[in-house]
C-alpha cells in the first residue's frame, strides 16, 4: 500500500487545496498529506472548540478561514492559491443537526459547492476536483442490497437530501466541463467514517467515548441499524488515489469489504475495550428519520484504483477506541496517536 500511495502521489502537483481542513476528516487529510510530502493550502471555517484540529496543534501550511457561502472572499482566495488539485471536504455533516438547521445545511452543502465549482471551472489552473459526499445519497431499495455508483439517488433526511443536491451540482458541472472544457470532477462516497479525535455531537463513537470518560449513562438510539463503519484513513487513501488516477469515471464508492455492522455490535466492542463498565441504554425509537441499513459496493474502486480497506470494521472500532485510550491516559499526544495510525496505513498491504 505504501508503494501504491507513494508512486501515485508523485503525479500530484502542488498545491492541493483542501476545503474543510479544520474539520475531523480535513485534519486527518492534512496530516496524511504532510506524511506523504504533499504541500497543501486550506480553506475552512474556524475550528470548533476541542476539535481534532486544535488537539493536534500542528503548525499547518497556508490557510484561509472563509465561509464557502461568501462568494467574493472565496473567489479572491482561490485566485491567490491557484490550486491544481482540490479535495472538497467542507460540509455540514450531521444528520440530526440538519433537522435543527435545514436551511444552513443546504446553503453550506449545496450553495457552497456551487460557489466552489463555479470559481474553479472559470479559471484554467485547476486540473482535478474531488467532491466528497456520502453513502446516504442513494435512494432506498425495497429489497436491500449494496449500492453501486450508478444506482438512483434520493434522500430521507435533510442532510442526505442536501448531499443529493451536492451530487446534482457535481453532475451539472461535469456536463459543463464536458461540453466547454474544464477540470475533471469526481464524486466520492464513503460509509460511516470513524477514528480518533472526532468530537461531533450525536455520533456513535464520540458519544460512547464522552460517556466512558464521564462515567455517565450513554443513550444509544436504534441499536439494530447497520452501517459500513470504516477507519477515516481508508477513504482518505481512496480520495488521493482518485486524485492521482487517470480515469474517466465520475464517481467512486469507498466502503469496507464485509457486511455492514450494527450499532449494537460497535457499542459492545467499544465498551469491552474501555473496560466493560459503560452505562449503556438502548432505545429503538427516534423522532428523527434515519436510514436503518446502509451498505456500499466498492468494486469499481478496487478494480480501477487498486484500492482496498486496510482496516476491517472491527479493527476500525478498535483503532478508534485505542486512540482515545492512549490520548486520555496521556501515553500519546493527539498528534502522535494520529501519526501512529498513518504509519500503520503506510506499512499495510
Amino acid at each position: 500500500m505504501k508503494d501504491l500511495l507513494v508512486s501515485s502521489v508523485k503525479t500530484i502537483k502542488d498545491p492541493v487545496l483542501v476545503t474543510g481542513h479544520t474539520g475531523f476528516k480535513g485534519t486527518w487529510m492534512t496530516l496524511l498529506l504532510n506524511a506523504l510530502g504533499i504541500s497543501w493550502v486550506g480553506i475552512s471555517l474556524p475550528p470548533k472548540p476541542n476539535s481534532l484540529y486544535q488537539l493536534v496543534d500542528e503548525k499547518f501550511m497556508e490557510e484561509h478561514l472563509i465561509d464557502l457561502r461568501d462568494f467574493d472572499k472565496l473567489e479572491k482566495a482561490i485566485k491567490l492559491i491557484k490550486p491544481r488539485y482540490v479535495i472538497h471536504l467542507a460540509a455540514q455533516p450531521l444528520v440530526l443537526e440538519s433537522y435543527k438547521n435545514p436551511r444552513e445545511t443546504f446553503e453550506t452543502n449545496v450553495l457552497g459547492t456551487v460557489n466552489l465549482l463555479d470559481i474553479l471551472t472559470k479559471n484554467s489552473f485547476t486540473e482535478k476536483i474531488i467532491v466528497v459526499t456520502t453513502d446516504k445519497v442513494y435512494k432506498e431499495k425495497k429489497f436491500l442490497k449494496t449500492f453501486r455508483e450508478h444506482d438512483a439517488l434520493g434522500g430521507k433526511d435533510p442532510y442526505s437530501w442536501s448531499k443529493v443536491g451536492t451530487e446534482s451540482v457535481v453532475g451539472s458541472w461535469q456536463q459543463i466541463c464536458k461540453t466547454q472544457g474544464g477540470p475533471k470532477i469526481v464524486s466520492v462516497r464513503a460509509g460511516n467514517v470513524i477514528g480518533g479525535g472526532d468530537n461531533s455531537e450525536n455520533r456513535l463513537l464520540p458519544d460512547l467515548i464522552k460517556g466512558f470518560i464521564a462515567n455517565s449513562v450513554i443513550n444509544i438510539r436504534n441499536p439494530d441499524s447497520t452501517r459500513p463503519w470504516q477507519h477515516v484513513l481508508d477513504p482518505l487513501n481512496g480520495y488521493l488515489l482518485v486524485l492521482a488516477a487517470n480515469t474517466r469515471e465520475n464517481a467512486f464508492n469507498f466502503s469496507p469489504n464485509s457486511k455492514s455492522m450494527s450499532v449494537r455490535k460497535v457499542t459492545e466492542i467499544a465498551n469491552r475495550l474501555w473496560g466493560g463498565d459503560g452505562k449503556i441504554s438502548y432505545s429503538n425509537t427516534s423522532k428523527h428519520l434515519e436510514t436503518k441499513s446502509l451498505s456500499l459496493n466498492s468494486t469499481k474502486a478496487r478494480k480501477v484504483l487498486n484500492w482496498q480497506s486496510q482496516w476491517s470494521q472491527e479493527e476500525a472500532v478498535i483503532s478508534t477506541v485505542s486512540w482515545w485510550l492512549a490520548v486520555t491516559n496521556k501515553s500519546l499526544l493527539p498528534k502522535e496517536a494520529c501519526l501512529r495510525d498513518i504509519s500503520e496505513l503506510l506499512r499495510k498491504h
